[in-house]
């Protein structure tokens, strides 16, 4: 008999999913006892949260780490490609093997009992890290924090919030302070804690926290700065001014997220080689990524091609201040969403930085937005806007027109591994 596969466990993980998601700790601490507390067994960890920039900060953090001759776990989601992408053991992906193993052993401990996809694939990475030796353990936020399967760890070394926006209003709440209330949940007691910029309503909340938990912050704006000046990006806190290069990933936002980055590694006690490898070493598919190879790529040869899967208010905005600094070149979107997205509050900022946008529904994805609505949104912020069957279709349609065009494919990371899939 042939053994099954990580994808034939992780299917089977999504039949034991609870018919309404109710978020709680309950399902995961059970399991996470059958399998010996893995959490507890942890190299040291910094855990991050916040509603832009994890992901960014994250892979700006490895980058630092790696660079000074250190290992780590890393924990991140959703996968773009391959599940594997979420679980990276001493800086490798998973192998097949192993995944297998940690999916089949969480599997078979659970003894059948309702748990969530994310839950049960959350407890599987942490046991793959227990097990693998390493210098640190970066673990991601999936959804909010306080009440997040990544919420396991009694005593992490430092705790990471990136700036918060209006996101998931279902699960975390419709107003900032809320939603900071979730995220916040990550703090523990007398653990410092990194805070990138945050609108005041939710740094009120991430202050007060802290102050309860008498966990010392590190806060943008007070014990840390972050600019660009000249070319190059400046840091600077109470112990001095680092002078760096800006990151190699694009986009102002990126300043922040590298600000964030660099305020862990200097809390951690690492060394200027540190620093250089976070800004220029970091690597995060899907943000603002050039497609350079793949069959989009040799249909479109003239064309400029782009990919990123942010998809709420803040990652238009981001989105759109990056295209603005590129150099002049007709620009054309296909777009992609979610029906759990603010559309409208998306497309607003690019559609001044936009001359068309092309809507797709995303392909095999039962929560997408028809690509009919899509394009009524982005007329609504007069963004002229049709539709088309798929993304290459779409691509044809603009290049036809302009062969030398430059095309985002945007919306939704859901999208965006589509293309990672089918272009790779």
């Amino acid at each position: 008999m042939t053994a099954p596969t990580s994808d034939v466990i992780l299917d089977r993980m999504m039949a034991l999913h609870p018919k309404i998601i109710d978020l709680t700790l309950d399902r995961v601490w059970r399991l996470l006892k059958a399998l010996g507390n893995p959490q507890d067994k942890l190299p040291p960890v910094i855990h991050i949260a916040g509603t832009n920039g994890k992901g960014s900060t994250q892979a700006m953090i490895r980058a630092g780490l790696e660079g000074a001759g250190l290992t780590a776990h890393a924990y991140t989601s959703p996968h773009l490609a391959r599940f594997h992408e979420r679980i990276r053991l001493a800086g490798k992906l998973i192998s097949e093997p192993d995944l297998t193993a940690v999916l089949d052993e969480c599997y078979t401990a659970n003894g059948g009992e309702n748990i969530t996809y994310f839950e049960i694939t959350t407890c599987a990475a942490l046991l793959a890290f227990s097990r693998v030796s390493a210098d640190y353990t970066l673990l991601e936020v999936g959804l909010g924090g306080r009440l997040d399967a990544t919420n396991v760890v009694a005593n992490p070394a430092v705790t990471v919030i990136t700036p918060i926006s209006i996101d998931h209003e279902q699960f975390l709440g419709n107003t900032l302070a809320k939603i900071a209330a979730e995220k916040a949940g990550i703090i523990k007691r007398g653990v410092p804690c990194i805070v990138g910029p945050q609108p005041d309503e939710a740094m009120e909340v991430i202050e007060a926290t802290a102050a309860r938990l008498g966990a010392p912050l590190l806060a943008y704006g007070q014990h840390w700065h972050i600019y660009e000046e000249h070319g190059r990006l400046i840091y600077q806190d109470e112990n001095g001014l680092r002078d760096l290069p800006l990151p190699n990933l694009l986009g102002a936002h990126q300043v922040q997220n590298a600000g964030a980055a660099l305020a862990v590694l200097r809390h951690l006690g690492l060394g200027d080689e540190a620093y250089e490898a976070a800004v220029t070493r970091a690597e995060w598919p899907a943000r603002m990524q050039r497609l350079k190879t793949g069959p989009l790529v040799d249909q479109a040869p003239q064309a400029e091609l782009w990919l990123d899967g942010g998809h709420n208010a803040a990652a238009g905005q981001a989105l759109a201040d990056v295209l603005a600094k590129l150099p002049p070149r007709p620009t054309h979107l296909i777009c992609g969403m979610l029906n759990t997205k603010d559309v409208t509050g998306y497309l607003a900022p690019l559609a001044e930085k936009a001359g068309s946008l092309t809507a797709v529904s995303i392909p095999g994805e039962a929560n997408t937005l028809p690509a009919e609505e899509t394009a009524a949104a982005a007329k609504s912020v007069n963004l002229p806007a049709t539709t088309a069957d798929s993304v290459a279709e779409a691509l044809a349609a603009i290049t036809a027109r302009d062969p030398q065009a430059r095309v985002l494919i945007c919306g939704s990371l859901y999208l965006a591994g589509n293309i990672l899939r089918e272009n790779g």
